[in-house]
């Protein structure tokens, strides 16, 4: 008989935070990017971002990329210019933040001493970030 208990109510607190969430709708790659990108890259993703009058080169348009990569969003490229592990060609040199290092940082910060792996932390964020720049893609 506890068990049935012990089982409906987790189930009932499963449904109300499932119930929660739902209700919220929070779009965590759009928290992402409004906080990582859209100061360059604007809030569409059209490269007219309000930094943009203190940079040396104006940060690009994300919503071709897929357009311009014959309809396939480049994601090993988009994945690696985000976290800054390899130089993109074509870029010139690296205005934009390396934010591979910038989410290892936050990590640790927020962990401190307790365990976790900082590269699923890096891959997560960035992978929302990509999903989100999918999104943006011009049909």
């Amino acid at each position: 008989m506890k068990i049935w208990i012990a089982a409906a109510s987790t189930l009932a607190l499963l449904g109300a935070s499932q119930a929660l969430a739902q209700a919220r709708k929070i779009d965590l790659g759009k928290v992402e990017y409004d906080g990582k990108c859209a100061h360059c890259h604007g809030p569409a993703g059209k490269g007219d971002g309000p930094t943009n009058a203190f940079m040396t080169r104006r940060a690009p348009d994300l919503t071709g990329l897929a357009k311009g990569n014959a309809g396939v969003l480049p994601v090993v490229m988009l994945y690696d210019a985000i976290t800054g592990e390899k130089q993109v060609a074509g870029h010139g040199t690296r205005e934009m933040p390396a934010w591979g290092t910038a989410y290892r940082v936050q990590a640790a910060e927020y962990y401190g001493d307790a365990p976790y792996d900082p590269e699923a932390f890096v891959r997560t964020r960035v992978l929302l970030l990509v999903e989100y720049i999918n999104r943006l893609q011009a049909k």
